[in-house]
């Protein structure tokens, strides 16, 4: 576990480290900060009364929690456990919302990780693209999946029901499992994507088995970012490439029985491995994210036969 509660590049809050201090560690807590930061820009309007102008568009692609935390600031510069009005909130979506979860869990020696995959909570009967966090409970040792971006209002206007602090696995599947179930014919892979942009299929869950694959390794990528073996929309994916993305579901699904193997995995192949350039989707462009060799992900804290 000990791999998990370390920081990665994404999640590391730098400078703004001591901010983390004052917070509580119970993640439920934790997450209600976080709703007090955090704007979902395409809800503002309709959820909260905001007007997002464009020039603050470009904070949804700000990767680093270091870079969020001082455009937060910048915003309105009170300490984090100071809910501010949505205004003066930093825009971002669900993966957002899940890194700072992740990155204020971890700075608390609390095991955490993003998960990439589909909710089911949001247009059933399909599976919308999504990010969670997933967090060890050391009472009960067991993973959780906890979704922080869901306030009283995300809860009352999508008529939630459930713990959204303690996701049901049948509510969110990882990519791992969306592919499985859809590669053994008990789902259908137009049910998962993004609807409301007509992306769905299995090429869209390879691409998402790749970002879950680099998140489990702690490099945690915007939801837009492309690179290396990522399929091309609507690309039809023949015996070789299908067998491939098998492999990494399989290792994906039970990370933490294969985390030696996920590990090895992501630092031999070129093609899941995030490059020192990714190609932002949203923006139509190439993006340089990494000076150096930082895109290998980050070396285990743990000796090399320790449990991850």
């Amino acid at each position: 576990m000990k791999f998990y509660s370390h920081q990665g590049s994404m999640t590391e809050p730098g400078r703004y480290k001591a901010l983390f201090d004052r917070l509580p560690k119970e993640p439920s807590a934790l997450a209600a900060v976080i709703q007090g930061l955090a704007l979902y820009d395409v809800v503002a309007r309709d959820f909260y009364g905001v007007d997002v102008p464009n020039m603050r568009l470009a904070e949804l692609h700000l990767r680093r929690i270091e870079q969020r935390i001082e455009r937060l600031l910048e915003l309105d510069p009170r300490s984090l456990e100071i809910a501010r009005p949505p205004e003066h909130r930093v825009l971002g979506r669900c993966y957002q919302f899940v890194l700072f979860l992740v990155s204020m869990l971890r700075a608390k020696g609390v095991p955490a990780r993003a998960r990439c995959g589909f909710g089911a909570y949001f247009n059933p009967p399909k599976f919308e693209d999504h990010w969670v966090c997933e967090f060890w409970n050391a009472d009960e040792k067991r993973w959780v999946l906890a979704d922080p971006q869901f306030d009283e209002v995300w809860l009352r206007r999508l008529s939630i029901r459930h713990d959204v602090m303690d996701v049901p696995r049948t509510h969110f599947l990882t990519a791992a499992e969306a592919w499985r179930r859809c590669r053994s014919g008990e789902a259908d892979p137009v049910l998962f994507g993004i609807s409301f942009a007509g992306l769905f299929g299995l090429w869209f869950i390879a691409g998402n088995l790749v970002r879950d694959l680099a998140a489990l390794n702690r490099v945690e990528m915007l939801p837009w970012d492309l690179w290396g073996a990522q399929p091309q929309p609507g690309e039809q994916l023949g015996p070789e490439r299908l067998s491939f993305f098998d492999e990494l579901a399989r290792i994906t699904h039970d990370s933490d029985a294969n985390f030696h193997e996920l590990r090895r995995r992501y630092d031999g192949d070129e093609s899941i491995r995030v490059p020192r350039s990714v190609f932002n989707a949203l923006l139509d462009r190439s993006e340089v994210i990494f000076g150096d060799d930082r895109s290998r992900s980050p070396r285990p804290v743990a000796s090399p036969t320790a449990t991850p």
